[in-house]
């Protein structure tokens, strides 16, 4: 890539993607597919039915929008403030927890299966800057990276490097 495109989010199995263009039609943003992926489709008829009907699914669907309006403000923080290593490695935690949440990590091990020039548009960087900047988080024994399995060496250190707390990803189950 030529830095020409910003990725402003990243889904894993499981996530709901775009819920928020239930209410805001057109999008304004497209949504593409990193890698192979199944999808199921929720057509938005069928989801004003059911927010009509079953207020617990309602409330459910906008947890759902909330806890990606506050992944979307971390990843906006993190451009503004944190380092290219910050931002590297407060992007591993978010996406293994995430990753862990529906069973496609564990063991301090995950797989990524992006380029380096695919996390450059995530993490709003040059290739050559997320490139140096894997290169700390491996001689600082963070992280050992090879090919596109990522096992965390260090957790408590890389958390301390990308001044990470997961607060926002609301992880624990909540009444809602």
């Amino acid at each position: 890539m030529n830095g020409a495109r910003q990725i402003t989010e990243l889904n894993v199995p499981g996530d709901f993607v775009d819920l928020h263009s239930l209410m805001m039609t057109p999008m304004d943003h497209g949504v593409v597919a990193l890698t192979a992926c199944t999808v199921a489709r929720s057509p938005h008829e069928g989801l004003r039915r059911l927010t009509e009907t079953e207020p617990h699914l309602t409330r459910l669907l906008w947890m759902d929008t909330l806890i990606d309006a506050a992944v979307h403000r971390q990843w906006i923080a993190g451009l503004g403030r944190r380092t290219a290593v910050a931002r590297l490695s407060h992007l591993l935690c978010e996406l293994y927890l995430r990753l862990k949440t529906v069973h496609r990590a564990g063991g301090c091990r995950m797989e990524l299966p992006l380029s380096q020039a695919v996390l450059a548009d995530v993490l709003g960087l040059s290739d050559v800057h997320v490139n140096r900047s894997i290169a700390q988080l491996r001689v600082a024994d963070l992280v050992k990276w090879t090919g596109r399995v990522i096992e965390i060496c260090d957790w408590d250190g890389l958390v301390r490097q990308a001044e990470f707390d997961p607060t926002y990803l609301r992880l624990t189950r909540a009444s809602v």
